[in-house]
């Protein structure tokens, strides 16, 4: 049985060439939860999007991590037309969102601590 596709153009979800709004990342996560969720292959195209911030990447794929393991979204989420010079800012993204959703409690104590939250 072959899984389906959804393909999310990024250029056209943000309305232009610059990923940088946490609310449209927001906006394009749902969209691959809701994919996934229906074990559908989330395709995100970046063709023609020539800035990305990690907010961005925060918001539309760091959140995927408090919700699915790293193997459900190998096998669900796909990235297409990355370039070259932006894949550490995808790696910086996901390497964070592991550490943080493995031990959010600590995490968010360690970040109190230093800010004097209490």
């Amino acid at each position: 049985m072959k899984t389906e596709k959804i393909t999310i153009r990024i250029y056209d979800e943000v309305g232009g060439d610059a990923a940088i709004s946490v609310t449209d990342g927001d906006a394009i996560f749902k969209k691959i939860d809701a994919a996934i969720s229906n074990q559908l292959i989330a395709v995100l195209d970046f063709q023609n999007v020539n800035l990305i911030i990690t907010a961005f990447l925060n918001a539309c794929i760091g959140q995927l991590y408090s919700k699915y393991k790293s193997d459900e979204l190998n096998q669900y989420l796909k990235l297409e037309n990355i370039k070259p010079e932006d894949k550490h800012l995808f790696n910086k993204a996901i390497k964070i969102a592991k550490e943080y959703f493995s031990d959010s409690a600590s995490f968010d104590q360690s970040a109190n601590e230093v800010f004097g939250h209490e």
